[in-house]
């Protein structure tokens, strides 16, 4: 499979750096180059193209406008590229493919390449589920009636979740998380061996997990079924749960009935 690329930098020496630089990768096809904000949106928005590789630090329209203003139309993934470190951090919460240090380095650009390749790959395979499903809503209505919830949710909801925690971007699989307590507009998410702080609501959060895996069970408190080994009865229709690492996890009576749905 191509992938259709294009590279945005108001410095024509970087450009031609990262165009050599890609040269090894006989599957990107670099489509076209921009120099400035203006120009990359225009780009992308006629072109659609799969991958854009994009500066931060350019005058007027910075990287980050640059994604602001195509998300009207399905955007391509994005892998930041700039000389200030702390643009990291701003780079991972919007949700970037991966980003590059300049001077480039040819083994991190491998790397992003390859994680290029993946999420392509998982957006290909969520399209042609779509395909399949309008298919089905043609020659077997009753068929998608029953399934749609499950084909939404599988790309819908999020995988990893990216949390910056004391100064350090950490990449978190949601399938390992075990459960999460709000504080405020804090949550404080457990992984078993692990517990780190993201400052979003509870709200917010909850529309980004999976609800046939998540599920709030008091006020502040969502558990990831999945890690549930152990129901412990208390008193006044309260419950715990058990879970995988042996932490308890108090179940109001107000949502008791929506676990025991998932919990047998």
């Amino acid at each position: 499979m191509t992938i259709r690329t294009i590279l945005v930098d108001d410095e024509k020496l970087a450009i031609q750096g990262l165009q050599l630089r890609l040269e090894p990768f006989e599957d990107v096809e670099i489509i076209e180059t921009c120099q400035n904000g203006r120009e990359a949106i225009r780009a992308i928005k006629t072109l659609k193209p799969d991958l854009v590789f994009l500066d931060i630090q350019m005058p007027g329209f910075d990287g980050f406008s640059v994604v602001q203003g195509v998300m009207e139309i399905e955007p391509p993934l994005f892998v930041f590229v700039t000389a200030f470190q702390e643009h990291a951090i701003r780079a991972f919460e919007a949700n970037a493919v991966n980003y590059l240090m300049k001077p480039v380095d040819e083994d991190k650009l491998a790397d992003t390449i390859e994680r290029v390749r993946q999420r392509l790959a998982e957006k290909k395979s969520s399209d042609e589920a779509d395909r399949l499903r309008g298919v089905l809503s043609e020659v077997a209505p009753e068929a998608v009636e029953t399934s749609e919830d499950d084909a939404e949710a599988a790309g819908r909801y999020e995988k990893l979740i990216n949390v910056k925690d004391r100064g350090q971007i950490f990449r978190v699989e949601v399938g390992t998380i075990e459960h999460i307590e709000a504080a405020g507009d804090y949550m404080c998410i457990y992984t078993g061996d692990n517990s780190l702080i993201l400052r979003e609501t509870m709200k917010d959060l909850e529309r980004r997990l999976d609800p046939r895996k998540f599920q709030r069970v008091h006020r502040s408190t969502i558990v990831n079924l999945d890690q549930v080994r152990q129901v412990k009865p208390h008193t006044n229709g309260e419950c715990f749960l058990v879970l995988d690492s042996g932490a308890e996890v108090k179940v109001s009576r107000s949502y008791r009935d929506v676990v025991a749905r998932f919990v047998h």
